[in-house]
C-alpha cells in the first residue's frame, strides 16, 4: 500500500509554496504553524508574505512579537502567532539561527508539540518520524479498522501504528508522511470521499465493508458564530487595524454583548495578545 501511495502521490501532489524546491526548515516551520486547524487554501497568501518578510527566524525575533500578531491577520486562533515568535527567539538565541533537527530540542520550542516536531523532522529535514495529523489518523482508521473516523482526539494506540507504517528508508518515510496526508486531504476527505479514485482502495476494510456510518461517539463540531473566538477575533482585528492605540470603551462597543465583549478583552489581555495602558489598547 505505501509503494501505491507513494505512486499516487507523485502525480496528485498538490503544488504548495512551502513545498518547493529550496524551502529552508524555518519556512517548512512557519507553514505548520498556520497549518493548524486553518484550511491550506487559506495560508498560502500568508506564509507567502511572511517569508517575504521575516525569510528566517532571526528575522522574526529581532522584531517585537505584536507585529507577528498583527502580520498573522485573518488565519484565526493568533496565539500562534505569538509562539511562532516565540519559537524564532528561542532559535535564535540558543540555536544559532537554525531551525533544531531532533525531536526533544523541536518539542522544547513554544508552541511545538509531538506532530509539529514529526513533521519538520520530515518535511524539513527529510528524517524518519510517524507524523499524525487528522488526515493520516482517517485513513488508517479507514484502512486499518473499517472505522469511518478515528476517535476525537488521538490515542497512544494511533502513534504506535502510525510508526508501524513507516517504511525503514528514511527517505522513504518522509515522502510517506506527505503522501498519507496529501491522500486523507483530497481523497479520503471528511465528507465525499473519492473512494473510486483512492489508489489504495482494494486494502482499505471501510470500502470493502461499503462504507459503513460513523458507529462511535459524536464527532466535535467547531462553532464560531456569536462564540468567545468570534469576539476574540473581533476585538483584536479592531487593534489590529488601528495606527494608533484603541480607547478600552471604544474597543468594546465593537461587540453588541457587553458582558462576553468584557471576557473576550481580558481573554486577550492575559494572553499578551493585546497589551493595556491607561486605557488603550494596543498589540
Amino acid at each position: 500500500m505505501v509503494t501505491a501511495t507513494l505512486s499516487w502521490f507523485e502525480h496528485a501532489a498538490r503544488e504548495l509554496p512551502w513545498r518547493e524546491p529550496g524551502t529552508t526548515p524555518w519556512g517548512v516551520l512557519v507553514s505548520e504553524f498556520m497549518l493548524q486547524q486553518t484550511p491550506v487554501s487559506r495560508v498560502v497568501d500568508p506564509w507567502q508574505q511572511w517569508m517575504s518578510r521575516w525569510p528566517t527566524a532571526d528575522d522574526l525575533a529581532s522584531e517585537a512579537s505584536g507585529s507577528a500578531v498583527a502580520a498573522w491577520g485573518r488565519l484565526g486562533y493568533p496565539r500562534r502567532a505569538l509562539r511562532l515568535h516565540g519559537a524564532a527567539v528561542v532559535i535564535a538565541e540558543r540555536h544559532s539561527g537554525q531551525v533544531p533537527r531532533d525531536m526533544s530540542a523541536l518539542m522544547a520550542l513554544p508552541g511545538v508539540g509531538r506532530y509539529t516536531a514529526a513533521a519538520v523532522i520530515s518535511f524539513a529535514h527529510g528524517g524518519r518520524e510517524a507524523v499524525l495529523d487528522t488526515n493520516v489518523r482517517r485513513v488508517l482508521a479507514r484502512i486499518d479498522d473499517g472505522d469511518a473516523f478515528p476517535p476525537n482526539t488521538a490515542t497512544a494506540a494511533e502513534w504506535r501504528r502510525a510508526e508501524r507504517w513507516l517504511p525503514e528508508d528514511p527517505g522513504r518515510a518522509a515522502q510517506w508522511a506527505a503522501a498519507s496526508m496529501e491522500l486523507g486531504a483530497i481523497i479520503c476527505t471528511t465528507q465525499q470521499p473519492l473512494c473510486e479514485e483512492c489508489p489504495v482502495k482494494q486494502h482499505c476494510k471501510w470500502f470493502a465493508a461499503g462504507r459503513p456510518e460513523h458507529q462511535g461517539p459524536p464527532r466535535r463540531r467547531q462553532l464560531w458564530h456569536g462564540t468567545d473566538r468570534q469576539a476574540r477575533g473581533v476585538l483584536l482585528d479592531v487593534v489590529r487595524h488601528s495606527s494608533d492605540p484603541v480607547d478600552l470603551e471604544e474597543l468594546l462597543s465593537h461587540w453588541p454583548e457587553r458582558t462576553q465583549a468584557e471576557r473576550a478583552l481580558t481573554g486577550l489581555i492575559e494572553d499578551t495578545l493585546l497589551h493595556l495602558d491607561d486605557q488603550q489598547l494596543r498589540l
